[in-house]
């Protein structure tokens, strides 16, 4: 019988099973394919989320010149971002769930039972699996987390490509973290949904640049996305020489939280732990794992705990009152977003990346305390243009559910 039973491999599914690991549990693993199979995408996060943790080791690029354009205004971030060096963080997991032996099974989950002392969870082959309590990392679509239905979901959509071109697409040695520019837009196009560049210099004259769509409900498609990209080089005299990797991101930013009193713990996106206002994920799945897996392994030790009250010691650990709070504060912003014009969304962005560098690290990072995060959505309003003043009071009147929602979470 192991303890805990993780279904997916990705880097959210290996960092609480690392966790795990780490609290001295016997931990079986479930995933469609080997964990060790190359991750698809690229992940970026800023260099200060990984310092607490000892973990910036594993970046393979960091960059000290980092910007965001907002109309003509070039805006420095005064802040390092880097990227995962993908293999080197994968391995840096699996080897800490080496150590534990932990024990990985390879299929897919179809059904799971919940008995006084354990979960069994069937596989589409028909394998069946027990453990004290499941953690579903399976991702935005889990295996059996349920949530409240959604009428209205707004997703990140980004196409992006590694490759060299004519000349340098963005400086050398920099990183942009959102050029929101479209004068290479048609008037009639910059009526549509805003998309900005989120791009980086790779070394060797090797370039990530990628078109990327914030929120919006539906999903901008990709290939209105690959159209802007390469709109967007052609304004500047840049061709694309050679595609080393294309990248196509797709993911929800407001699912509802998932039901808290369910026997099947979820974790990463299948909690729905993706930041409402930004998309990051990683940093905070980094962060939250431990006190996670630390729940787990104390409710594992209370003689006769059922799958229900260990999967509850983690709820309750993962989403905190608070956290929970500033999640529905979150979707408030995110509806702004995508409710403001162009011209309002780059105010609101200029006078975001204007506010003291803690308070908007914070809130990109889900760091701040609620008064502190009260306190920089309060400062954003007062410093912000009357524009953007005006967006934000009418979506009290047509989102002030959320903030409802934030005064009475619990």
């Amino acid at each position: 019988m192991f303890d805990a039973l993780v279904i997916g491999s990705g880097p959210a599914g290996l960092s609480v099973a690392a966790s795990l690991c780490g609290e001295g549990l016997q931990v079986l693993g479930l995933t469609p394919t080997e964990p060790s199979a190359a991750w698809p995408n690229t992940y970026g996060i800023w260099r200060d989320e990984l310092e607490p943790l000892n973990l910036t080791n594993l970046l393979s690029h960091c960059w000290s010149d980092c910007v965001s354009y907002m109309g003509s205004r070039e805006i420095p971030l005064q802040r390092a971002y880097g990227l995962f060096d993908k293999d080197k963080f994968q391995t840096h997991l699996l080897t800490q769930c080496d150590r534990g032996k932990m024990v990985w099974q390879q299929g897919l989950a179809a059904k799971v039972e919940h008995h006084a002392s354990h979960s069994c969870v069937t596989t589409q082959a028909g394998v069946e699996l027990s453990a004290r309590v499941i953690i579903d990392a399976s991702g935005h679509k889990p295996a059996f987390i349920k949530r409240p239905s959604a009428s209205r979901i707004a997703y990140q959509s980004a196409y992006g490509i590694v490759g060299t071109f004519s000349s340098p697409p963005i400086r050398p040695d920099q990183f942009v973290l959102m050029d929101y520019r479209a004068d290479h837009l048609s008037p009639a196009e910059r009526t549509e949904p805003p998309t900005f560049l989120y791009a980086m210099d790779w070394g060797n004259d090797v370039y990530f640049v990628e078109e990327t769509s914030l929120a919006h409900c539906p999903a901008i498609t990709f290939e209105v996305l690959e159209q802007r990209l390469y709109k967007r080089l052609a304004a500047r005299g840049v061709q694309v020489k050679s595609v080393h990797h294309v990248e196509r991101c797709l993911f929800p930013m407001n699912l509802p939280l998932p039901f808290r009193d369910q026997a099947v713990v979820g974790f990463g996106g299948a909690a729905s732990m993706v930041h409402p206002a930004s998309g990051y994920l990683v940093g905070s799945t980094l962060r939250h794992a431990p006190g996670v897996a630390a729940a787990i392994a104390q409710a594992l030790n209370t003689n006769n705990s059922s799958p229900h009250q260990t999967a509850q010691a983690a709820w309750q650990a993962l989403w905190t009152p608070d956290r929970v709070r500033k999640h529905y504060l979150y979707l408030f912003g995110l509806e702004n977003l995508m409710r403001f014009e162009e011209q309002q969304l780059h105010n609101f962005f200029d006078t975001f990346f204007h506010l003291p560098v803690p308070q908007w690290s914070g809130f990109l990072s889900d760091s701040l305390s609620i008064p502190e995060l009260l306190q920089a959505m309060l400062g954003l309003f007062s410093q912000a243009p009357n524009s953007v003043r005006a967006g934000l009071i009418r979506s009290v009147g047509d989102e002030g559910k959320l903030l409802w929602r934030a005064l009475l979470a619990s």
